[in-house]
């Protein structure tokens, strides 16, 4: 091993011991913890605190680029500020006059009781991080979605958001465009 690689992974267990301790002497940060469902979870937790724990071998160091950078510039759709529990954030990645491309953040949201959305437009959905739950007019059970699942949701097709993971959250990519006029 040589010494830059030892170097980071002392570091590395120097950061994830930190943030052990951090998480047992507070009890919100402890059911935060608790409730991260995959490895991407914990290291985005962890990295919220503060800590980088998620590099692997001959990996840079992380960039702590604002969320905002995410627009194509090279920032990253999974790091940044989550927003408020029960919120949603969206941002516009690329838009035209066909198409946009939103990234989409919740943390523990769910649609209000009784809303259902009901678009003019297409919507594809990719979930980068976390999990959630959907329900569809049309469908007597709920959908579970995982990080790595995608969905085509047609224009005029009722649905409404039953629940994403609590802090830090889950990450939407969504991809709107409108149906072609039928000739």
């Amino acid at each position: 091993m040589a010494e830059a690689q030892l170097q980071q992974f002392l570091e590395k267990v120097r950061q994830l011991n930190a943030f052990v301790a951090l998480s047992e002497a507070d009890p919100a940060l402890r059911e935060a913890l608790s409730d991260c469902g995959d490895h991407q979870q914990v290291v985005a937790l962890a990295r919220s605190c503060g800590f980088e724990i998620g590099r692997r071998w001959g990996e840079p160091p992380a960039v702590n680029a604002p969320e905002s950078s995410a627009a194509g510039d090279g920032g990253s759709l999974v790091r940044g500020p989550f927003p408020a529990d029960g919120e949603e954030a969206t941002s516009v990645l690329l838009q035209t006059p066909h198409l946009r491309l939103e990234r989409i953040h919740s943390c523990r949201a769910r649609s209000p009781e009784g809303f259902w959305y009901d678009q003019t437009e297409h919507e594809w959905v990719l979930l980068l991080q976390g999990s959630a739950r959907l329900q569809f007019a049309d469908e007597a059970e709920p959908r579970a979605l995982a990080s790595g699942e995608a969905l085509l949701i047609s224009a005029g097709r009722r649905h409404r958001l039953l629940a994403s993971d609590p802090p830090p959250g889950t990450i939407w990519l969504a991809l709107f465009w409108q149906p072609h006029p039928a000739h």
